[in-house]
C-alpha cells in the first residue's frame, strides 16, 4: 500500500448552523459541493476537505485541558497568526497560545473540536 494523500477529515457536530457558522464566518473556509442526503456541510482547504457531520451528541474527549495540542485536533497553516488571532477574539473565541513557542495557536470549535492554526512563512 502507498499512500498519496490525504483527502478529507470527518468532526461530529451536535448544531450544523453553528459548526458552519464556526467553519465558514470565524475560519472563513469555502464550502464545497456535498452529494449525500444525511445533514452536514464539506468546506474546502486546497485538495482537502472538511467534512462536517451532525449527531445526536459530540463526545467531549479532552485529555488535556491545559495544553489543547495535546489532544486530538486538525491544524491549518495560516500566514498571518496575529491576524488570526484577532479574529479568532472578535468572533468570541477562546485561545490557547503553543506552549512550545512556536507560532501556532489552538482553539476549538463550538462541539469542543480542537483546531490548531500556525504561521508558514512564505519563501
Amino acid at each position: 500500500m502507498q499512500i498519496t494523500k490525504c483527502l478529507h477529515t470527518a468532526l461530529l457536530v451536535a448544531d450544523l448552523a453553528r459548526a458552519e457558522h464556526f467553519y465558514g464566518t470565524v475560519l472563513d473556509l469555502p464550502k464545497a459541493e456535498r452529494p449525500l442526503n444525511f445533514l452536514g456541510a464539506w468546506y474546502q482547504v486546497e485538495d482537502y476537505q472538511i467534512h462536517l457531520i451532525v449527531a445526536e451528541s459530540v463526545p467531549a474527549d479532552l485529555v488535556n485541558s491545559e495544553k489543547l495540542g495535546r489532544n486530538r485536533h486538525l491544524a491549518f497553516s495560516v500566514t498571518d497568526l496575529a491576524a488570526a488571532k484577532d479574529q479568532l477574539l472578535v468572533h468570541g473565541c477562546s485561545i490557547q497560545m503553543s506552549a512550545s513557542g512556536r507560532p501556532a495557536l489552538f482553539t476549538q470549535d463550538p462541539d469542543g473540536n480542537v483546531i490548531e492554526l500556525g504561521e508558514t512563512q512564505l519563501a
